[in-house]
């Protein structure tokens, strides 16, 4: 592959942004810090497999690259009347250079943001806590054994942590919290945790801002999947319909219901008196075709003999009026 030299490969990525800055109407914007060349390129050969593009460069060049296609054409430019008849107002492309700071790369697309988000979060790699680095995440050591002899408790000892020996081993007491986000990492931390053989971070391409048809979004948007939008609309439909019901005020979401309980209370009519039309007629023979309780059965078979032993408990009565004599008196 031929190397090119460093005017033409800036020339050639003004173009590139250029064109992709006019191409596409959306573009993520990303953290590029630890993330190493080779997880770049697997990235760039799957994004190609998706028709977007990833422009990387110095932010002076991406931004004077941007600032030609929102400034104006003026009279007396080289080529003006070429230029004049290709302009026309793009705001958005002033957020796209609002967000070059720092390293922040940028992905163009077209298509389904998702998608390249899993294609990012798919090249991730454990990495130690080195020292004075800032730690992207929190770090927490579990309690219990480390392995450890006895003879290195000075790296405990000197964050504090408590520790005791259990068969010759250092052991941790209480799971610790040892490292914060953002926190910078002390030469203390590192030895411990690469003692510990603990790689607590990983690295990987973050996304920082959504652009999607000019208006910019934080990059967790890209975390709301589709169950969980149908969920929220669901449980606010039934939120609404239930208010309604409640107030008396009626909305289309509670028609269906007032309409089925207005039918439940005609079809009680029915029940209960000579009236009827069609759809309860249908009720009614239905109720009728419903086999009975099992409870009435049993009721009807003990009657009978409850009836017995009424008849017998008269007759006992009467025998035993006899035993005082009534006939003598």
């Amino acid at each position: 592959m031929v190397k090119l030299d460093k005017r033409t490969r800036k020339s050639q990525q003004w173009s590139n942004l250029q064109e992709a800055c006019l191409t596409y109407s959306k573009c993520l914007f990303v953290n590029v810090d630890n993330v190493t060349s080779k997880q770049i390129c697997v990235m760039r050969k799957a994004l190609r497999a998706i028709n977007a593009k990833m422009i990387m460069g110095k932010n002076t060049l991406m931004k004077a690259a941007i600032a030609e296609l929102i400034e104006e054409p003026e009279e007396g430019c080289e080529n003006y009347e070429e230029l004049k008849a290709k302009w026309e107002p793009r705001p958005h492309l002033e957020i796209i250079r609002e967000q070059l700071v720092l390293n922040t790369g940028l992905i163009f697309t077209n298509g389904d943001l998702s998608e390249i988000k899993a294609i990012l979060d798919s090249q991730t790699r454990e990495a130690p806590a080195k020292v004075g680095s800032l730690a992207p995440a929190e770090v927490t050591i579990p309690a219990g054994s480390t392995g450890l002899d006895p003879k290195q408790t000075s790296f405990f000892q000197a964050l504090a942590i408590q520790t005791k020996i259990v068969k010759a081993q250092i052991e941790i007491v209480n799971p610790v919290h040892i490292i914060s986000e953002g926190e910078k990492v002390s030469s203390s931390q590192a030895a411990l945790l690469d003692k510990l053989k603990i790689r607590p971070f990983e690295y990987k391409m973050h996304i920082l801002n959504v652009l999607d048809n000019g208006k910019i979004y934080p990059a967790a948007v890209l975390s709301i999947s589709e169950e969980d939008l149908l969920s929220t609309f669901t449980s606010s439909a039934q939120n609404i319909t239930a208010l309604s019901l409640g107030s008396g005020y009626v909305i289309a979401p509670a028609a269906p219901h007032l309409i089925m309980n207005a039918f439940k209370n005609l079809a009680s009519v029915t029940f209960a008196s000579d009236y009827s039309f069609p759809q309860a007629d249908k009720l009614k023979a239905a109720a009728a075709a419903t086999p009975a309780v099992g409870g009435g059965a049993a009721a009807t078979s003990t009657a009978p003999a409850k009836e017995e032993k009424v008849e017998e408990e008269v007759e006992e009565d009467v025998d035993m009026g006899d035993l005082f004599g009534g006939d003598d008196y």
